[in-house]
């Protein structure tokens, strides 16, 4: 239970510095379309931290632990490649990043699914 909670508040932490940096220190390095795309990449990270945060809270409830911990590792994977190659793009102008982004989405979209999964999981061994 503890890593997907301590991962989320670490990463949290940094969605929240990069914001920072994104609000005040590139306004006059980066373009607007360079601030929309860190901004984006600032907003998945925090939902998705908190979202590590909320697995955590699950696995406790005693939701499918196995599926969580899956789960959990795919919102890090998607963070890393989502978040993390709209920041390499603004910040570095490597283009060769830009098709990892849709794969880090890819994985947010697996990790959401196994929650769903263990969520029905436990309401079916609930109503048995």
């Amino acid at each position: 239970m503890r890593p997907p909670l301590v991962i989320g508040a670490l990463l949290a932490l940094v969605a929240v510095m990069a914001g920072a940096l994104g609000a005040h220190g590139l306004r006059d390095m980066v373009s607007a379309r360079g601030l929309e795309v860190f901004q984006t990449a600032v907003t998945y990270q925090v939902y998705h931290s908190i979202t590590l945060i909320l697995v955590a809270i699950l696995m406790g409830m005693g939701l499918h632990r196995r599926l969580l911990a899956f789960a959990s590792g795919f919102f890090l994977l998607g963070i890393v490649l989502f978040s993390g190659s709209l920041y390499v793009l603004v910040l570095t102008d490597i283009r060769w990043v830009g098709p990892i982004t849709p794969i880090g989405g890819g994985c947010f979209m697996v990790g959401w699914a196994l929650v769903l999964i263990a969520g029905l999981r436990r309401q079916r061994d609930s109503q048995r």
